[in-house]
């Protein structure tokens, strides 16, 4: 059975792949919230909060290559910093565009709207 376009939550499948090799996924609330409490508790010191948190989120939202992360202590173990910084800046600013969430601007919001007047089945899920 096919799946209705106003069920749909995204305008693109999850697991886009990047021009850099990447595929990025988005993270749902769950992962969102493990990724937190494992950077809690993979932080030995409040200085290395950014940096494990970092590698959660790539665990989660990146899968490099040929090879996905299982945790972020694994993300830590094959990544350097610069790479895991790098990663997580590129995940971030995907999902921003992907997902702009509530906090648009008025001319972000403007467009996204002109946008959706195009594609009338979309715009069910914006209601």
């Amino acid at each position: 059975m096919r799946k209705p376009d106003w069920l749909k939550t995204r305008t693109r499948a999850p697991g886009t792949r990047q021009e850099t090799g990447e595929v990025f996924y988005p993270l749902t609330a769950q992962q969102a919230l493990e990724a937190r409490r494992e950077a809690l508790t993979l932080a030995g010191a409040p200085e290395e909060l950014a940096l494990c948190a970092n590698a959660c989120l790539v665990a989660r939202g990146v899968r490099k290559g040929a090879r996905a992360f299982s945790s972020g202590q694994a993300v830590l173990e094959r990544l350097s910093p610069e790479e895991i910084e790098a990663l997580a800046r590129r995940w971030s600013a995907w999902n921003r565009e992907e997902n702009p969430g509530l906090n648009l601007g008025r001319g972000a919001f403007q467009e996204l709207k002109q946008s959706l007047a195009r594609l009338p089945r979309q715009r069910l899920q914006w209601r």
